[in-house]
């Protein structure tokens, strides 16, 4: 049986941003994490990750989550770190 650690490996997300991803498309986890892998392996893939994640931070403070908004706030800055190429994608206007 795969394993949730199995399907991160997979996908190159930790569980965070795939929950991220799951959370903004009302999907489960292991179709998340395949939509997630199918993104990251076409163009502008990452940057609509970043921004899924993003829409997220703002629905949850808007709900007044706050604590919830700061994990996706994390798996945003962890996200981001693990795509370098997001630093000279400009965040789009929302």
């Amino acid at each position: 049986m795969i394993s949730i650690i199995d399907i991160c490996g997979m996908c190159g997300l930790d569980l965070a941003e795939i929950e991220a991803i799951a959370e903004h498309e009302h999907l489960p986890d292991v179709a998340a994490a395949a939509l997630a892998s199918y993104l990251l392996h076409s163009a502008h893939g990452a940057e609509h990750v970043r921004n899924m994640i993003i829409d997220d931070i703002h629905a949850a403070l808007a709900q007044g989550r706050k604590a919830h908004a700061g994990e996706l706030v994390m798996a945003l800055r962890h996200f981001c770190e693990t795509h370098p190429e997001l630093q000279r994608i400009p965040l789009r206007n929302s």
